[in-house]
């Protein structure tokens, strides 16, 4: 009766019911059609009624009862279809098994495998080409839970978790799951909820030791190498500066085993010890753990040896640690973030105070990451605010790029994509927001989870994204993937 008193041409029925009938295919299909679809025309004009039948509505009523997804778009969404906006993405893939809030997420390096660690101490491994799992443990007590998972080229076929047990372990991927036992573990005696960071090597750092290790390749071949400091630097991996013993010579022969179980190859993972920064057992230090030897190395800021205290005036709690090594000398440096809002960066040459403080957030700084060339990075706090900063290793200087104003405050994990094009955040309002990482313009909030998001990473091929929520879900998106 509608349709026939509203005036509408045969042809335009028509069409609508063929649009109506091709997506009913359920009774749910119909439901999810908009309210917004039926709109009426200036009614001074005509006495007819325009029907406008949103054909995007439909083709999502089609796939939602096809596939049984649970996402539907909201009223923002229609508006910007209508506007002619390009409405954001849905995940690709949803992966659910998980019983509790799932706190830190993060991929393998050359593997279609996604780490998840979760607030009962449960450690999964995922496979996101069949989005199914692979293994689960429990890595960590049901009452601690997992912090943080976190793997690097350095590490190799290796993952790192951290719980709030005092303990961090590292663990063997092997064929379909993890190894049954972690082959290192050591108590930290920190129990807070600050994320643990393997020391990130640069770009430049990378490059330049490839062209080093490629003539000690070469070398090799001889029954004895004479090594130049260039090379000692880099098997050494400047550790002299934070207290590691490494043995001192200046041949190396090709069954002589180097430092830190370093083999020659074209694998970087031996140029470097593998270094993890981490809030220490007091509040606002950090320490400097060797995974290989188990052994905590040096600490930011270290006891004062007359009273036993700090070095340095309080900050507070450490929240958020980046550890990487120095583009110009190969130093590890450690970018803190504190309860009070402040940055401090700290050199490993000079530990009793930070060689750069600021204060860019007004409240405590809850997640931070610097980018492959170790020059600028983001991060985002407990207040409404995302910034864009950049590290001058020549002068020691932090300075602000861009802020970002939020409508709503809290900021729980930050990521950048490895090409340094896209960036990500993991917010309290259950929102992804999605950044360009070079002129800090937004691309898209991403709408699935109805819990606070805690963490979010990018795969090293640049073409997944994976969030994780305290709804015990993780979210797969692709998102300006790189072309071919």
């Amino acid at each position: 009766s509608f349709f026939r008193f509203s005036g509408i041409s045969r042809p335009i029925l028509g069409r609508v019911f063929l649009l109506l009938l091709s997506s009913s295919s359920s009774s749910s299909s119909l439901s999810r059609l908009m309210l917004p679809s039926i709109l009426p025309c200036d009614r001074r004009r005509s006495k007819r009624r325009l029907l406008i039948v949103n054909c995007a509505s439909l083709a999502q009523a089609r796939k939602g009862s096809a596939t049984g997804s649970s996402s539907t778009r909201s009223g923002s969404d229609l508006a910007s279809l209508m506007s002619g906006k390009r409405p954001p993405p849905d995940p690709v893939a949803v992966l659910r098994g998980h019983r509790s809030s799932v706190t830190d997420v993060c991929f393998h390096r050359s593997s279609p495998i996604l780490f998840a660690g979760c607030a009962d101490g449960e450690l999964r491994i995922w496979d996101t080409v069949q989005h199914r799992t692979l293994s689960s443990c429990r890595a960590h007590g049901s009452t601690s839970g997992v912090i943080s998972v976190a793997t690097s080229a350095s590490l190799g076929n290796r993952l790192i978790s951290q719980g709030r047990d005092g303990t961090v372990k590292l663990w063997d991927v092997e064929e379909g799951g993890l190894s049954r036992k972690p082959i290192v573990t050591f108590r930290t005696d920190s129990y807070h909820f600050c994320k643990l960071s393997i020391a990130k090597i640069c770009s430049s750092v990378q490059q330049q030791s490839a062209a080093l290790v490629d003539e000690f390749v070469k070398q090799s071949s001889k029954s004895t190498v004479e090594c130049t400091e260039d090379i000692k630097n880099v098997l050494i991996g400047g550790t002299a500066s934070l207290g590691l013993d490494v043995q001192d010579s200046t041949t190396i022969g090709p069954a002589t085993s180097m430092p830190f179980d370093a083999q020659p190859s074209q694998d970087l993972a031996y140029q470097h010890p593998s270094i993890v920064a981490l809030a220490g057992e007091h509040p606002s230090q950090i320490e400097i753990w060797d995974l290989n030897a188990a052994e905590k190395v040096a600490c930011f800021p270290p006891y004062s040896s007359e009273n036993g205290e700090l070095s340095t005036k309080p900050r507070g709690m450490c929240m958020a640690v980046q550890a990487f090594f120095q583009s110009s000398n190969g130093f590890l440096n450690v970018l803190a973030g504190y309860e009070d809002g402040s940055f401090a960066w700290w050199d490993s040459r000079k530990p009793e105070t930070p060689v750069a403080s600021v204060r860019f957030h007004s409240e405590p700084v809850l997640s931070l990451a610097v980018d492959k060339t170790c020059t600028s990075g983001m991060s985002g706090g407990a207040d409404n605010k995302i910034v864009l900063f950049s590290l001058d290793h020549q002068m020691f200087t932090v300075s602000t790029k861009k802020e970002i104003s939020l409508q709503q405050p809290g900021i729980a994990s930050v990521s950048i994509r490895m090409d340094n094009k896209i960036a990500a955040t993991a917010g309290w309002d259950h929102r992804i927001r999605i950044y360009n990482y070079r002129n800090a313009n937004p691309l898209a909030i991403l709408k699935y989870h109805y819990a606070t998001c805690n963490a979010v990473s990018f795969s090293d091929d640049c073409r997944l994204l994976a969030s994780s929520s305290e709804d015990a879900t993780i979210a797969l998106w692709s998102l300006y993937p790189p072309q071919k």
